[in-house]
């Protein structure tokens, strides 16, 4: 134990980082891809295709950026963010209007921890009867509509038969409501 601590610093025993600056004053570690893991490629001809040229380093390496060009500053003194006096006034109008329209907004704590009103019940949906009629009297009723129709399209085109027309109305054999 004691050829341990005596091997180790006092800042990596308190779990310090140590960062080494990388060539040309970087800051971390070299995060440049070979040329294999860089996907832009260019065609050279032939069918072929090599990895794009590597991007050149930046002007700044090495040199750190200052607060004010990374985080917006605040552009007047702590505490003067108030309200003009023109936008105090529209304010005031705004919320003498809603009072007088009833829109009252909870302003309290209390009234903001109240427990929400229970939503208004929906009305039950009645399930709707699919019909009167067996199958079979389904299929009676699409077959006396396809001769009625059958018999006016006759009547109104003056062909006697329904072979004579360009389509069939009944005998199909489908009973699905196609045809």
């Amino acid at each position: 134990m004691l050829i341990a601590e005596s091997t180790y610093d006092a800042s990596f025993m308190s779990g310090a980082q140590v960062r080494k600056t990388g060539e040309g004053g970087r800051v971390g570690a070299e995060r440049k891809k070979t040329a294999p893991e860089r996907r832009r490629t260019k065609r050279v001809g032939g069918g072929q295709t090599v990895p794009a040229k590597e991007y050149k380093p930046r002007s700044d390496i090495g040199s750190q950026r200052k607060t004010e060009t990374r985080v917006q500053q605040p552009e007047r003194e702590r505490g003067s963010a108030q309200l003009t006096a023109k936008e105090a006034q529209r304010k005031a109008y705004l919320e003498r209007k809603a009072r007088e329209r009833g829109e009252t907004q909870a302003t309290s704590a209390s009234e903001l921890l109240k427990k929400k009103k229970k939503a208004p019940q929906r009305e039950k949906q009645v399930k709707t009867v699919k019909g009167n009629y067996t199958r079979a009297e389904k299929a009676q009723l699409k077959r006396s509509g396809r001769k009625t129709l059958r018999d006016i399209v006759l009547s109104v085109t003056g062909k006697k038969k329904e072979s004579q027309l360009k389509n069939k109305y009944t005998g199909t054999g489908d009973e699905r409501g196609q045809g």
